[in-house]
């Protein structure tokens, strides 16, 4: 069955000086509601962080996963063209983030916020962990409403047509990973911290979190289009798998030493 994708607008509601966006929109949810997530997450937990601190934490967050996506994703994507133009950097309007970009921005700002406040890191990092497949989701829903990260030309019975993009049966590749990334990652990290809380080995969720994420991420790559400035590395794989690998290979070596 082929499916019609809907237009829908990436801007909500304009105000004339400002576009309020879905992608933005999807962030802001993000924060909030992995923030709550935290704190009831940290009451069931070891309750080694006050709601001041958790409250304190979203800002150096916010600026560990925008700071952090945007540089890496100028970096991995559009270094050639950042090499051309260094001020494309600062250009955030004009689009563009990287979960792996961003996630190296929020292990900075857990290990600098963890060591001005004398917490542990994996213990922030499991917490961070559990909420951030809450993001994940909305940010993919946010780009398929954008037409963006769309999937690869398939002739598989179940496919969306990107009126926008071209008139091919594609791989709703950003509903795939919505599906992993955020709903089936959540719920295997969430059950693991039920079963284990009480006697929490920490990390373990830290590091559940890098492999699963890095394992769907990998896999679903193979029925997303490449980018098209970058195309196949190595003739076969993506950028976002080869950043992918080694996230997976450090997830695994944390696992067994946590």
């Amino acid at each position: 069955m082929i499916f019609l994708k809907p237009s829908i607008d990436p801007v909500i509601l304009s105000l004339g000086f400002i576009d309020i966006r879905w992608y933005s929109l999807a962030y802001i949810l993000g924060f909030l509601l992995g923030s709550f997530l935290i704190k009831k997450i940290n009451s069931l937990y070891l309750n080694s962080l006050s709601n001041k601190q958790i409250d304190s934490f979203f800002l150096w967050s916010i600026l560990g996963v925008i700071l952090g996506g945007r540089i890496g994703y100028v970096l991995f994507y559009q270094f050639s063209f950042f090499l051309k133009e260094p001020i494309y950097l600062f250009k955030i309007w004009t689009g563009g983030m990287s979960f792996h970009g961003g996630l190296l921005g929020i292990i900075i700002s857990i290990y600098l916020f963890s060591k001005k406040n004398k917490i542990q890191f994996f213990y922030l990092s499991d917490l961070v962990s559990i909420a951030a497949p809450i993001g994940l989701f909305l940010g993919r829903i946010a780009n398929f409403i954008n037409n963006e990260l769309y999937g690869r030309i398939t002739n598989f019975q179940i496919a969306i047509i990107y009126p926008e993009v071209d008139l091919n049966p594609r791989h709703p590749s950003q509903l795939y990973e919505a599906l992993f990334e955020g709903i089936i990652l959540f719920i295997i990290i969430l059950s693991y911290f039920l079963f284990k809380r009480k006697k929490p080995k920490i990390g373990k969720i830290s590091s559940l979190f890098l492999v699963l994420y890095s394992l769907f991420r990998i896999l679903i790559e193979f029925l997303r289009e490449p980018d098209v400035h970058i195309g196949l590395l190595f003739n076969f794989l993506t950028m976002g798998q080869v950043l992918s690998i080694p996230l997976l290979l450090f997830g695994i070596l944390i696992f067994k030493k946590s």
